[in-house]
């Protein structure tokens, strides 16, 4: 299979594409200003050709702020596109149409992954579709973008997920997930006072969590929101941390990116040697994938925000290039096959 990058910083679809031949799966990252025009020409520029998009920002080895890039799969890939939609309420309704999808490419374990796009609701999101994919042992990855917007073969859809079925048929497919944070002394905490539709921590350990989080890191009310980018909460996954970014502070509480229940068992994060941990990750996808035909990628805004302002972003970008045609999403969260993480890298690797 082939991976096709093309990108406009001025928004011009059709130089965005110039020089893309027939593919077989379209994926769109637009601006907020133009998304529907966007959606509506690739359609008619691509007529019939399965596609997903969202508003945000994509890179390959540079990143595209406000333009517009289109990412594409040809040579030797089955593909097709849905969407499901009320995710807020009742995203279940629309299952089968997942399910006849990946009878439709006739997807696998070893060579088929589903990428999506999410306008929110994340966690029922994973959930439902979690549903279908456990049973075939097919991967997930994906991410939310912006403005509660999402597109699917020509239309635009709010309060839903776009998602893409992609088989290749020239080799296995895998995906990973990178944590930058290791965990910060031996603090752990109950959550308690949740407010689950806010993403609300009210307390932890009994005490107001604001309170909790500044007189551990000696910060402010004003630097807590950049301390996240030091210092995040984490879920302890069975072997694996689900980071837990901070968005707002809301009076005593902390309001996240992602939910948190009563009862959860949360512990405290630390920023580790990033490009140490890049380094390793590309080494492990090297070592497990001799041949590369592509590589996607959704990257936490988080991380492109910490990255930018200690002057790694770009190197980053030109590491990752290492492995090859590498293309990707800035997106609001990641999803990783049933999880829904902050501040990380999930990918899908094709060979």
């Amino acid at each position: 299979m082939k991976q096709f990058f093309g990108m406009s910083q001025r928004g011009n679809l059709e130089e965005a594409v110039s020089g893309l031949g027939r593919p077989q799966l379209l994926m769109l990252l637009s601006n907020n200003n133009q998304f529907e025009a966007h959606v509506k020409l690739l359609e008619k520029l691509y007529p019939g050709i399965p596609s997903i998009g969202c508003i945000g920002m994509g890179y390959d080895t540079r990143v595209v702020e406000q333009g517009v890039c289109v990412i594409a799969f040809s040579d030797g890939v089955s593909a097709a596109a849905n969407v499901l939609e009320q995710v807020s309420c009742m995203p279940v309704k629309y299952i089968r149409r997942l399910e006849d999808d990946i009878r439709r490419v006739n997807g696998s374990k070893q060579d088929t992954v589903c990428i999506d796009f999410c306008s929110g609701n994340d966690a029922c999101v994973l959930t439902t579709i979690n549903t279908v994919l456990k049973h075939t042992g097919i991967s997930l990855v994906g991410g939310t973008g912006d403005a509660g917007k999402v597109s699917a073969n020509g239309k635009i859809y709010q309060d839903a997920v776009a998602y893409a079925v992609i088989r290749n048929q020239n080799g296995r497919v895998k995906t990973y997930k990178e944590n930058i944070y290791h965990p910060y002394k031996n603090y752990r905490f109950i959550a308690s006072d949740t407010d689950k539709a806010n993403y609300i921590i009210g307390k932890l350990n009994g005490k107001p969590s604001k309170q909790v989080y500044k007189s551990i890191l000696n910060v402010t009310d004003q630097q807590i929101l950049t301390q996240t980018f030091q210092n995040p909460f984490g879920k302890v996954n069975g072997n694996d941390i689900c980071i837990i970014s901070i968005k707002e502070v809301n009076g005593d509480s902390l309001e996240c990116f992602r939910q948190v229940n009563d009862s959860d068992v949360l512990i405290l994060l630390e920023l580790g040697d990033y490009q140490a941990i890049t380094r390793q990750t590309i080494q492990t996808i090297c070592r497990e994938f001799p041949r590369r035909s592509a590589v996607f990628s959704i990257n936490c805004l988080f991380r492109y925000k910490l990255f930018s302002e200690r002057g790694y972003m770009q190197q980053y970008l030109q590491d990752m290039a290492s492995l090859g045609s590498h293309a990707g999403l800035v997106g609001y969260g990641e999803h990783y096959n049933n999880r829904f993480v902050n501040q990380s890298m999930t990918c899908v690797v094709f060979e």
